[in-house]
């Protein structure tokens, strides 16, 4: 009897232990919750009130005929995306975008990995050419964009003097169709050149000195191999993140359209961002391009989320 008594005793205190322990358990958990919530909450309501908020009621606004400063408005459904869609206006800006992108991003990328590879390769002023390189990506764009537009004067412009100098033929390159395009695009590298190179150099000086080494081993030697072997894979991480960065500037390229060219001759410079604003701003057509905002959106998130998930199979990460 008092042996059972003894192990019914201490099936008690280990029934009860256990429950101690689960209910400290329990608590220690309620608490590591509460302490997360309270860690994230603030960045969640800042998410919400600074993104899912103003996207659903500018996704709201598209589905009326609202104009800006107007006190009524009219639910009117798709009508704005269906005019969208069939709008020559708005066809020819997303082309030019297209275009704009495709050469903004890979010239960026380019001549950003090259500038660096040579500054690294430099023993000397280092610093100085960095600062230099860096120097158009920290200024006002605004300002930059009236430097271009002297610049790029068809009379009294550096550029058309240079070029009567050495006997070339010059062009209005802001008011001609077939230049202003990749003029604004050799513009949005040349502002997005310093960014690139800075995180290249970066990628350059993380890359370990025995990868170097051990190719020297076995043959490769030349500084073209050595690139394609060791450094361009060792900089893939830095590729895409250059890569999503610089094209997501390069969409919502404003500045520059409005400053020096207003969207023209004709279509010919109008960007995406640009046509949002003049549709929303300049012609009150603030349901309609709320619609444009739309489109435009999910358009950037699309090719970002394809980049990221095409690009991300063919990165190294160290």
């Amino acid at each position: 009897m008092n042996t059972a008594s003894s192990i019914t005793k201490k099936h008690a205190a280990l029934s009860t232990n256990n429950s101690g322990i689960t209910r400290a358990r329990r608590n220690q958990k309620i608490a590591e919750t509460l302490t997360a919530w309270s860690l994230t909450g603030p960045a969640l309501v800042l998410l919400v009130a600074l993104f899912f908020l103003p996207v659903a009621g500018i996704f709201g606004m598209a589905l009326t005929d609202w104009q800006f400063g107007a006190r009524t408005l009219s639910f009117v459904g798709l009508d704005n995306f269906r005019e969208v869609f069939f709008d020559q206006g708005f066809r020819a800006s997303l082309i030019n975008t297209v275009v704009y992108v495709a050469i903004v991003v890979p010239g960026t990328i380019v001549l950003g990995l090259a500038i660096a590879l040579l500054i690294e390769s430099g023993k000397s002023f280092q610093a100085f050419y960095r600062a230099i390189h860096f120097l158009p990506y920290m200024a006002t764009l605004t300002a930059m964009a009236i430097a271009w537009e002297a610049l790029l004067h068809p009379t009294i412009g550096l550029v058309n003097q240079t070029l009567v100098g050495l006997g070339l033929p010059t062009a209005n390159w802001l008011r001609d169709e077939n230049t202003v395009l990749p003029v604004l695009a050799v513009i949005g590298i040349w502002q997005n050149l310093g960014f690139a190179m800075v995180l290249f150099l970066a990628g350059l000086k993380s890359i370990p000195q025995d990868l170097y080494d051990a190719a020297d081993i076995d043959g490769a030697d030349l500084w073209l191999d050595r690139l394609r072997i060791v450094t361009l894979p060792m900089l893939g991480p830095v590729f895409m993140f250059v890569f999503i960065v610089v094209a997501l500037k390069a969409f919502e390229t404003f500045d520059t359209v409005q400053v020096l060219t207003q969207g023209g001759p004709g279509h010919a410079s109008e960007l995406l961002l640009f046509t949002l604003y003049r549709e929303s701003f300049e012609y009150l057509r603030t349901g309609y391009g709320a619609a444009v905002a739309v489109v435009f959106l999910f358009i950037v998130v699309a090719l970002t989320l394809i980049q990221a998930r095409f690009m991300d199979k063919r990165v190294h990460y160290q």
